[in-house]
């Protein structure tokens, strides 16, 4: 069990001997704080020590490094000094492996150049196209009971959508099942006890990632002898310019990580401006007449530019909830930051949350204030790594302008129907114990207009 690892690597010894820290709670170190408390944490320890130092966490001591300039350190990667792969495959491997997110170097950019095509403009035109329709059926079955939830639906809507964009179908009754699996594979990633223990979350993500495997698997034949016009068709086809193609574990690796990453980041970001769309109902009534006066049920893809206002929420909503909250990495050569030598070996953690919880970089930085992104005070501008949602670099979200696209369309459909709010008093709590989301699922009072 990795909580109680004994023998110390030489770039562990050397990380305790010469990074300022703190040792934690005896045994589990910072992994609560971490798990809970990610932002406060990370901010205390950087007031005290500066923009490095070592925590430990689920067995490990790894370098946090923090602020724009670590930032951009790490994800330009400019001399390949740190591995995605050995950052991710401690959290995630096992659930998550060989997508793209956890391949390295050379590798990735192969595997990277033939999934670019399939998030090209003309295909993300097709994509808006065909999720349309499928918003306004999902939406249009939510109840206006005194309490709705906005989790779970916003999370079937999700799915259901990528189901039918990236794999051209739908599914019947095995959506729960397909949906829990990705839950299961998504939590086991923060999992205290890394083991499988009957009941717990390391097991349920194992169990999880064979359902996943053998729903994509069973598919790939006919995708591939009678293809359509969704992703999960583009994989199976797609080939670089020497010809080379992914192979069906390839396919399966990629899908199981593109649906994953498709639908639990925008469920993330939508239920982050529910909530504060909710809290402001100026902002609400503001993007309200926005849609209003395009005119139209549905966006096309030039009209995504238009929605100005919804912009500035949604990069405000990115900004103090982004999707993924900790970027890990692990070094493969000796790397200097900060005057301070971080051997080969050592696990290094960079925090998009916590950057943009920092208020060297960001004015009243808890404060909700959209116009922060406006032209005329562009506070996301004062460093090029200050502002990263979806990372940076090499490693940048392939699909957000996908992700963009499937926010704004879903969220006008939801204006031009609904209106929404929350008690004066309510503050929404997040659960960080795998991705940052509601841990009380948002409950909201959902009129119709």
């Amino acid at each position: 069990m990795a909580l109680l690892s004994v023998f110390e690597s030489t770039a562990v010894r050397h990380l305790k001997q010469s990074l300022p820290g703190e040792s934690g709670l005896l045994i589990v170190g910072h992994s609560l704080e971490f798990l809970y408390r990610p932002v406060e944490m990370a901010l205390r320890l950087e007031a005290r020590y500066g923009p490095v130092f070592r925590v430990s966490i689920f067995g490990l001591t790894a370098a946090m490094l923090v602020g724009p300039e670590a930032n951009q350190l790490v994800l330009r990667n400019q001399d390949n000094v740190f591995s995605n792969h050995q950052g991710w495959d401690f959290f995630i491997g096992k659930f998550f492996k060989r997508g793209i997110m956890l391949l390295d170097f050379e590798e990735h950019r192969f595997h990277r150049g033939i999934m670019q095509a399939a998030f090209k403009k003309p295909n993300l035109v097709h994509y808006l196209t065909r999720m349309s329709p499928a918003i306004s059926q999902g939406i249009a079955q939510w109840s206006t009971s005194p309490t709705f939830h906005v989790l779970p639906h916003i999370k079937q809507l999700t799915l259901d959508i990528a189901t039918h964009v990236f794999m051209g179908e739908q599914l019947g009754p095995e959506a729960d099942i397909i949906n829990q699996a990705f839950v299961d594979c998504v939590r086991a990633g923060t999992a205290l006890v890394r083991y499988p223990v009957p009941g717990g979350r390391w097991q349920r993500g194992l169990q999880a990632r064979q359902v996943l495997e053998q729903f994509f698997r069973t598919r790939i034949a006919d995708k591939r002898q009678s293809p359509g016009d969704d992703l999960f068709s583009r994989l199976c086809l797609a080939e670089d310019e020497n010809g080379q193609r992914f192979s069906d574990e390839d396919v399966v690796n990629h899908m199981i990580f593109l649906m994953m990453a498709a639908h639990d980041t925008s469920t993330i970001t939508l239920s982050a401006m529910f909530y504060f769309l909710a809290k402001y109902p100026e902002w609400q009534g503001r993007l309200r007449q926005e849609s209003l006066a395009l005119g139209k049920s549905y966006l096309d893809y030039d009209d995504l530019a238009k929605m100005e206002a919804m912009g500035l929420v949604m990069k405000e909503s990115l900004r103090l909830i982004p999707p993924v909250h900790g970027l890990p990495r692990k070094t493969v050569k000796d790397v200097e930051f900060n005057g301070h030598r971080i051997p080969a070996g050592t696990f290094i953690i960079v925090s998009p949350i916590v950057t943009h919880h920092m208020s060297q970089w960001w004015p009243e930085p808890e404060h909700f204030d959209p116009e922060r992104f406006s032209e005329a005070r562009a506070e996301h501008k004062k460093h090029p790594y200050q502002y990263i949602p979806f990372g940076g670099g090499a490693h940048m979200c392939i699909g957000l302008h996908f992700a963009e696209m499937q926010v704004k369309a879903i969220l006008h459909q939801v204006l031009l129907r609904y209106r929404w709010s929350v008690p004066m008093n309510y503050t929404m709590p997040i659960n960080f114990t795998s991705l940052p989301s509601p841990k009380d699922e948002l409950p909201i009072r959902l009129r119709l207009l």
